[in-house]
């Protein structure tokens, strides 16, 4: 099914780009579902629109979207930093969405003897990054042979096409499978929102950045809910000072009160652990949706 659109009335409208597929397409997805902008996508098209807001989203190639958004053809863009930097586009980093971290690293086989990035001059680099690896490189007096690929870098040493590689690395199962080990990191990066530097819709913009916001820092904490003895309880604000300051109530009982505080989710386990030495009890744990801060 196709969508089709009126050209002055798709002017008028605020284009946010983002993967067409894989993974980073359903998360992009459900990140604007969860701040508000509803869209349903039929199949095959590149185009969808928001029923509440004049919002256009255009499914496009994850590494196209800092280029199509530099050159104006979308407005905002989600896709990695790793693509944003590898493209060299002017474009405006609007928000880190807390998503898809990676690591960008040189790597070289475990038995190679090398273990300096200066030892690679002249040599062999395979990569899908040669912008990146480069100035990286250069920055280090190094200047090597680069062979562009795009996909299955990890094997081309194997293969006698490169003396090294640079690519991303998560676990590093990979590079273990193919004996090949990290030499140094050039980067990390994570999954982002940039903007066209000449943006018209400016205050809409604006907008959409905040409820997309309030659900990254939503992801990010918890709130915590306990009762605790009230002689322990400057003991207990040290463990969760909250985000401003933590909410104490009184309980009907003079010995006891009642503490609200948002906590870092990662350490939701470790500071339950620690109420729990001080006597705490009731100690509830609520996963936030939604916030502004």
């Amino acid at each position: 099914m196709n969508v089709t659109r009126d050209s002055a009335a798709a002017d008028e409208m605020l284009r946010i780009g983002i993967p067409s597929k894989g993974r980073l397409s359903e998360v992009a997805s459900q990140l604007l579902i969860d701040a508000g902008l509803c869209f349903r996508r039929s199949e095959r098209t590149l185009f969808a629109r928001c029923r509440e807001m004049p919002v256009e989203i255009i499914f496009l190639r994850t590494d196209d979207i800092p280029v199509l958004t530099a050159e104006g053809a979308i407005d905002l863009g989600i896709t990695g930093a790793d693509l944003v930097a590898e493209s060299g586009c002017d474009l405006v980093h609007r928000l880190d969405l807390g998503v898809g971290s990676c690591r960008l690293a040189l790597c070289v086989p475990e038995d190679s003897g090398i273990d300096d990035p200066r030892q690679l001059a002249d040599k062999r680099i395979a990569t899908s990054f040669p912008r990146v690896t480069r100035q990286w490189l250069a920055a280090r007096g190094v200047d090597a042979h680069f062979v562009d690929l795009s996909g299955s870098v990890e094997i081309m040493i194997a293969l006698g096409v490169a003396d090294a590689i640079v690519d991303l690395v998560e676990t590093g199962s990979t590079l273990a499978a193919n004996r090949l080990q990290v030499l140094d990191e050039i980067g990390r990066y994570e999954t982002v929102l940039i903007q066209n530097p000449g943006l018209r819709q400016a205050g809409l913009a604006d907008r959409i950045v905040r409820r997309l916001e309030g659900i990254v820092i939503a992801r990010a904490w918890s709130l915590l809910e306990y009762n605790v003895p009230r002689r322990r309880l400057a003991e207990a604000e040290a463990i969760t000072p909250g985000f401003n300051s933590p909410t104490v109530m009184a309980l009907e009982d003079a010995e006891w009160c009642a503490v609200r505080a948002m906590v870092k989710r990662g350490d939701v386990h470790a500071i339950m652990e620690r109420l729990d030495t001080i006597g705490a009890s009731a100690i509830i744990e609520t996963r936030i949706a939604n916030c502004r801060l």
